[in-house]
């Protein structure tokens, strides 16, 4: 080991902080100086000739350092060699190393330093063992100079004539390595084979960092060759994190998970297989995202998790009444949906359709029912849905697949076992994506949805334990396989009473509370709420009747705001906060020949719907306006038909259908117009206007005939009788058939009219034209029979 010799001065220097640079003995330094201060101390020292040393800051994102523990306590005393300063901002200096020292004290006011000077040196002669690990440092530089050509031949021959270990080391650091703190810990080291050692282990690391970084490079050229170079910075990106294996993490994530979900075994085999091609795959490619978002979604879904049913019958009852009025066959038949679940699980198959207008409480009747259950409850909208895979999900095959709506269903639940809605389950349609229509069968058949499969699970899923709850307008939209699958339950439209009894039990209630008002600060008067039913709204449910409400409250809300402590709606004001009424009531019919009342079902409920017919000298064509559909013009060619035949009874000319023609009108022309329920009044105005015998104003009349004069039965009877009722009609002529349907009705509909149960057309004729009706028009009118010779007889009566 060679002899070393230290010698130790004490002296005080101007010093300069360095930011992640290193200054070291006998290694010329040019540099260009930015700061003022620096520029101002170097200038003095270059004048009087004077050292200065340089210390390097700890951190370097410092700019300005202010006390003594953020510089190193090492640093290095230079020699000013040459300082050319080229305006107030910028100098250039080189500086050659003299020594290490050792800080004892730092004035920052001054700019002014106290060291320790540390003088080494050695012997020429070097030891076998220092020899040898100059050897073996020397070696290391070969290698890690032929793996890394990237410096010039004088600096490599230069370090190869070094014989002094010390020198070697200094000579490696500053010019090799990278980390300023590497270069502090060697600058640090007093010891030179202690400082060779060091600088080599540095050395060794910063080879195979840039071996590493070499390899990076490699590969990324390779692909950017391969595929395009355009993605450079990407490519490179996925290799540093292969290299590192950042995505580790995330594949122990995915693996726990998989251990602690409790689904069936094929399930997680199947996750378990996604996971190892996952692992197997970049990080970034679209392979990976589709892998992790099928990862993601198998694990939402709630294979195990189920809510307990309540079966409390008494609790049922309670929340149906308490958020629905009336619809007491639908209450009876989910009450026993619930009762006969609770004896059997053989009943979670039945799926319930329910059919009726907008506005009449399907969807709410199917929350409440999840609520009594005690079930999650899950609207799907099917309304505008033509794809088949939004039911049964896309298939794996690109980035933006997903699963079905009733999968995304089940995982919005959180649980297996939801009351899902199949809302306007009528408005699917199908095109060249398929039929979504098909795609429900297996879901709502309870043979076969215990293993539906979704397109993007690729795996059964059990939904049996779902119940399903369907909502449809009209079912005529709903194919035969689908509606044979689901048990028909129709809600009809309210009556006048029915949205009385909902708007001031509900409706007032709930939009007061919406608008910050209370029962001390709004009231609505029965006779008000009438108003806005009868004038401000026409529609078989209640939205517009619950908006007219909030148009009240709103109305009311800025009365109070204004100062009033008390805003008491009444029927004279309600015109002059809603506007002028929306529907006028109809002006009461006279008795006149040819036109009789008929009963209409619509979609906002029941409308009175007056038949004309008017005859003239013709040919016998008949004409038929008022925008029919095909039934009721077939209705009207029966009519004439049974006319001909029965024109003897009828006070009919034989040969009318020769000599007359016939113009039949329903009015209102622009309002399209079908139905198998027109027959009878159809029959009874033509009739009348043949004959010229007038019809009864009071009498309104429903049901389909044949050829034979039979009366067929109808539908929607109480929203025919509530239209009759409405405008002010005393007798109804409704079928035979439909006696029995008269219990269903409400009482207060039930003592508003009068049935009178028709068999055949002759009932219907012997009450609509009866002679011995007490009218005025009746007593005083002359019987004329509708001839050609007639004509102007009977229209001067």
């Amino acid at each position: 080991m060679p002899r070393y010799i230290e010698k130790i001065t004490s002296a005080t220097y101007p010093f300069i902080s360095l930011r992640a640079l290193v200054a070291f003995p006998a290694i010329t330094i040019n540099m260009e100086v930015g700061d003022p201060t620096c520029i101002s101390a170097l200038a003095k020292a270059h004048e009087s000739g004077e050292n200065v040393l340089f210390l390097t800051q700890r951190d370097p994102s410092i700019d300005q350092v202010k006390y003594k523990k953020e510089m190193f306590r090492a640093g290095c005393v230079m020699k000013i060699k040459s300082f050319t300063q080229s305006g107030d901002r910028s100098a250039q200096v080189v500086v050659e190393g003299l020594c290490r020292a050792s800080v004892v004290g730092l004035d920052f006011v001054s700019g002014r330093a106290e060291v320790l000077e540390k003088h080494i040196s050695a012997d020429v002669v070097l030891t076998p063992k220092s020899a040898a690990v100059l050897r073996q440092a020397k070696a290391l530089f070969n290698a890690f100079v032929r793996q890394i050509p990237k410096y010039n031949d004088d600096f490599v021959a230069s370090m190869r004539v070094i014989t002094s270990p010390g020198f070697f080391a200094d000579s490696i650091a500053y010019n090799i390595l990278n980390e300023f703190e590497q270069k502090q810990q060697v600058l640090e080291a007093l010891d030179p084979l202690r400082r060779l050692e060091l600088a080599c282990g540095f050395l060794e690391s910063e080879m195979e960092q840039r071996l590493l970084d070499v390899e990076i490079h490699r590969r990324v050229r390779d692909r950017i060759e391969q595929n395009q170079r355009e993605y450079y910075l990407k490519e490179q990106l996925k290799v540093v994190q292969e290299e590192l294996h950042e995505d580790d993490e995330e594949i122990d994530e995915y693996a726990e998970k998989i251990d602690k979900l409790a689904a069936p075994e094929y399930v997680l085999t199947k996750l378990t297989k996604e996971l190892a091609k996952l692992s197997r795959t970049p990080y970034s490619s679209s392979d990976a995202a589709v892998i992790r978002s099928y990862l993601d979604t198998m694990l939402e879904i709630p294979w195990s998790n189920t809510t307990k049913d309540s079966s409390n019958i008494a609790n049922v009852k309670k929340i149906l009444d308490r958020d629905h009025d009336g619809m007491t066959k639908v209450k009876e038949r989910i009450v026993e949906y619930v009762a006969a679940s609770k004896l059997t699980d053989k009943v979670k198959n039945q799926v319930l359709c329910l059919v009726g207008p907008p506005g009449v409480g399907k969807t709410s009747i199917a929350a409440s029912l999840a609520e009594s259950m005690g079930r999650k409850y899950v609207r799907v909208s099917l309304g505008g849905v033509r794809d088949e895979a939004d039911i049964r999900g896309h298939r794996r095959t690109y980035v933006a697949s997903m699963p079905g709506r009733i999968v995304s269903a089940l995982i919005s639940a959180e649980v297996k076992n939801p009351l899902i809605l199949l809302d306007e389950i009528d408005k699917l349609g199908n095109d060249f994506r398929g039929d979504p229509t098909s795609a429900l069968l297996e879901v709502l058949d309870g043979e076969q949805n215990s293993a539906f499969r979704d397109h993007y699970l690729e795996m059964p899923l059990d939904l049996s334990d779902c119940i399903f709850i369907a909502t449809a307008n009209n079912l005529s939209n709903v194919s035969r396989p689908l509606l044979d699958r689901m048990e028909v339950i129709e809600l009809q439209s309210y009556a006048r009473h029915e949205k009385f009894n909902i708007a001031k039990k509900y409706l007032v209630k709930k939009q007061a509370t919406r608008h910050g008002l209370t029962a001390k600060t709004l009231k609505i008067s029965d006779a008000a709420l009438y108003e806005v039913i009868d004038h401000y709204t026409r529609e078989a449910g209640v939205r517009n009747l619950e908006r007219e409400i909030a148009a009240l409250c709103r109305k009311s809300a800025v009365k109070v705001v204004a100062g009033e402590s008390m805003v008491k709606v009444t029927a004279s004001c309600v015109e002059s906060m809603l506007g002028a009424r929306k529907y006028l009531p109809d002006p009461p019919m006279a008795s006149r020949v040819g036109v009789a009342c008929g009963l209409a079902y619509t979609e906002v409920g029941g409308e009175v719907l007056p038949v004309e017919a008017a005859a003239m000298p013709g040919t016998g064509k008949i004409e038929l306006t008022g925008s029919l559909g095909a039934v009721m013009k077939e209705s009207a060619s029966i009519a004439v038909s049974y006319i001909r035949k029965n024109h003897c009874t009828l006070g009919v000319d034989a040969d009318f259908y020769k000599t007359t023609d016939i113009h039949v009108h329903f009015p209102e022309g622009a309002v399209p117009k079908d139905g198998p329920s027109a027959g009878v009044a159809l029959v009874c105005a033509i009739t009348s206007e043949l004959s010229g015998m007038p019809l009864r104003s009071d009498v309104a009349m429903t049901g389909e005939v044949n050829l034979s004069g039979d009366v067929l039965a109808i539908g929607g009877l109480k929203e025919k009788v509530g239209a009759a009722v409405r405008h002010g009609i005393t007798t109804v002529l409704i079928p035979e058939e439909n006696r029995r349907h008269i219990a269903e009705l409400d009482v207060e509909l039930r003592d508003s009219v009068e049935f009178v149960y028709c068999r055949t057309v002759d009932d219907v004729l012997a009450v609509a034209m009866e002679q011995n009706q007490k009218s005025k028009s009746w007593e005083t009118f002359e019987k004329v029979p509708h001839t050609p010779q007639n004509f102007e007889k009977r229209n001067r009566v």
